[in-house]
């Protein structure tokens, strides 16, 4: 008898092995005990879900017509969704059809599909200065090969960003311009304006990413960049529900040019075929039946009782020198700690859990240059009594 020695089988690609995984996800994972007090994950607070809401919508679908809630459906999504959400978006000063949207299973498909479309391996992608670490991902995973465009308490420096654009040619710009991840930062009015004609000039593509852009608690909205004239012709959009009304419905939306939107359609083709048919009608009866609008000014009123609570408490919880953002909107503070390596906030995370409390350290958010002084924390997935609490837990932490 004749003993053959197994042959290993083939490795694994090389772009997973050099992007590897999220390191939020990893600390979550570590950080799942009920009794730590979790600053880390970018989580809506389930308790302002409308779970009634959302109950009553997908009832009425599959009492309605459950064989075509439950049937394969178009790649581009199902039309009463894409109308109602191009009203939605023409209601807020930009002109939308049906047509100009593609619908994905989550905003973050929509990354993934884009770098399908405009990526071949080594190609250049811009990138805020710290970045949204799952879009560091989906742009590595296709080959890309990623610059950081220095940003400052306003964001994107457009002078920077016209620079790097003429240096490395790249194909395209992505960025987080309403209350950004991670720092919380918005891009004011007159830097859109500025990024746009940067885009025009190079012949560049905005990835213009507004997942956080309902959830203001005060000053005055920011116009789309994608509105701007100069960006029109070069701006992708991206939506989605996950803030505004779940995250496990996993439904957005990209809007683009027209050549650029059928090759996202053909990338998703090839990955899912469609988003669920039932959560999309179910999101469509949701818009015509409730007033998602006085729903978001709910949760971005609760939202904005908790920053107002981290940032009462943050002073006394950081050591002294230590600064922080103020943001408008959305879910997430920015933080820096004093010194030049005084205080390592990936160090001291493991010190933090301890007194179970957790952060996101601000090291992966960078691209090039590390800055183990910084630290994201999430101030909407718990109370402001919890808040207080955890801030008081982190400040004991970094002091002992």
């Amino acid at each position: 008898m004749t003993v053959t020695t197994p042959v290993p089988p083939a490795p694994l690609a090389a772009r997973v092995a050099t992007v590897g995984g999220s390191p939020i996800r990893d600390i979550l994972a570590v950080t799942a005990r009920p009794e730590v007090i979790n600053f880390a994950g970018g989580l809506p607070a389930p308790e302002l879900f409308d779970t009634d809401g959302i109950a009553a919508a997908f009832a009425h679908v599959l009492a309605a017509d459950p064989q075509r809630a439950l049937q394969y459906s178009t790649t581009e999504g199902e039309p009463a969704l894409r109308e109602a959400l191009a009203a939605r978006n023409t209601a807020r000063s930009l002109p939308t059809t049906a047509d100009d949207l593609l619908i994905t299973t989550g905003s973050q498909q929509a990354l993934s599909l884009l770098a399908t479309a405009l990526i071949e391996p080594g190609d250049t992608v811009l990138v805020e200065d710290p970045c949204y670490l799952a879009a560091l991902q989906a742009f590595g995973l296709a080959g890309a090969r990623i610059v950081p465009v220095p940003c400052d308490a306003d964001g994107i420096d457009p002078d920077a960003l016209d620079a790097l654009a003429a240096e490395h040619r790249p194909k395209f710009l992505y960025t987080v311009p309403t209350f950004q991840n991670p720092t919380g930062r918005t891009l004011p009015a007159e830097r859109r304006a500025a990024v746009a004609r940067v885009a025009a000039r190079r012949g560049l593509w905005i990835v213009e990413d507004d997942p956080y852009g309902e959830l203001r608690f005060e000053g005055e909205r920011v116009p789309w960049i994608a509105s701007y004239e100069d960006a029109r012709d070069r701006t992708v959009l991206l939506g989605s529900f996950s803030k505004v009304m779940a995250p496990g419905l996993r439904l957005g939306w990209l809007r683009a040019p027209a050549a650029l939107r059928r090759a996202c359609a053909v990338a998703k083709q090839a990955a899912d075929l469609h988003t669920p048919t039932v959560t999309q009608l179910a999101a469509a009866r949701y818009l015509a039946d409730r007033d998602l609008d006085a729903h978001v000014a709910k949760v971005a009123a609760a939202y904005g009782s908790r920053r107002d609570a981290m940032l009462a408490g943050i002073a006394e919880a950081l050591p002294e020198g230590s600064t922080w953002t103020r943001p408008e909107g959305g879910m997430f503070l920015w933080a820096r700690l004093p010194g030049t390596g005084a205080y390592d906030s990936t160090a001291l995370l493991g010190k933090a859990v301890e007194y179970e409390v957790a952060y996101v350290p601000g090291d992966p958010f960078h691209i090039a240059d590390s800055d183990s002084t910084t630290l994201r924390l999430c101030f909407v997935t718990q109370t402001p009594e919890e808040i207080a609490e955890g801030l008081r837990r982190l400040g004991r932490a970094l002091m002992n």
